[in-house]
């Protein structure tokens, strides 16, 4: 991980941290980015945690970035729940995911969690950019095809939660409250990897890809309030 302070006022350039557990994309899009006009790279982390880290860091100095480029699959803490506690701590900084996948559910986890962009990792150099700005300028920049897959899901019918059974919508609420496969299974009398089990049947039925997406549906659904999340 590699923090670099720099100078930066309303008048100066986008300020951009990168999030990446490969060195290479990070190398790759900070040399890009070091000779693109108006903007300046101040970071990078290698996963979620670290990127928390380094932020925090950055705001003690009073220099955090307009905007976080952040990798949505990395060990220890994911592009997502790093996104979602990005926005939680810091609402000013804006998150961009750039990613290998275009999945409906990647793409609208990614969005709920806070994301001002979605970008694949093929992306042509000046569609980074494009996208740097638009976040800095507020507005919302997609990918087209990760816009496509996203339309394509809000005319399909989503899955309700009669989809799951008692036990499963139970699981669901335990999840989304904080609770580990080991802190379900202990609430429900069952072993760690019956709630594992339940856990992926969840995802499965749902058609989700994390315990972040599944906490953030069970909101959606009004299983459980804003208030009862971690």
């Amino acid at each position: 991980m590699a923090v670099t302070a720099q100078p930066h006022d309303d008048a100066g350039p986008a300020r951009v941290f990168l999030v990446d557990d490969h060195r290479v994309v990070r190398t790759g899009l900070a040399a890009y980015l070091a000779t693109e006009p108006g903007m300046t790279v101040v970071g990078e982390a290698d996963d979620g945690r670290r990127a928390l880290e380094a932020l925090a860091v950055l705001e003690r100095a009073g220099e955090l970035p307009d905007v976080v480029l952040m990798d949505l699959q990395m060990p220890t803490m994911d592009g997502v729940a790093a996104t979602a506690e990005i926005k939680r701590r810091w609402p000013e900084v804006e998150v961009v995911a750039v990613t290998s996948f275009v999945e409906e559910e990647r793409v609208r986890a990614a969005l709920e969690a806070g994301a001002a962009g979605y970008l694949l990792k093929d992306a042509d150099a000046d569609e980074v950019a494009a996208a740097v700005r638009a976040a800095v300028a507020g507005e919302v920049h997609l990918d087209p095809a990760a816009a496509r897959a996203l339309t394509a899901a809000l005319r399909a019918p989503r899955p309700a939660v009669d989809a799951l059974t008692a036990r499963e919508r139970e699981v669901l609420v335990l999840l989304a409250t904080g609770g580990t496969n080991r802190q379900i299974g202990r609430h429900l009398g069952v072993a760690e990897r019956t709630a594992r089990t339940h856990v992926s049947n969840i995802l499965a039925k749902l058609g989700l890809v994390s315990r972040t997406q599944a906490a953030m549906w069970a909101v959606r659904e009004g299983l459980v309030p804003v208030e009862g999340r971690p």
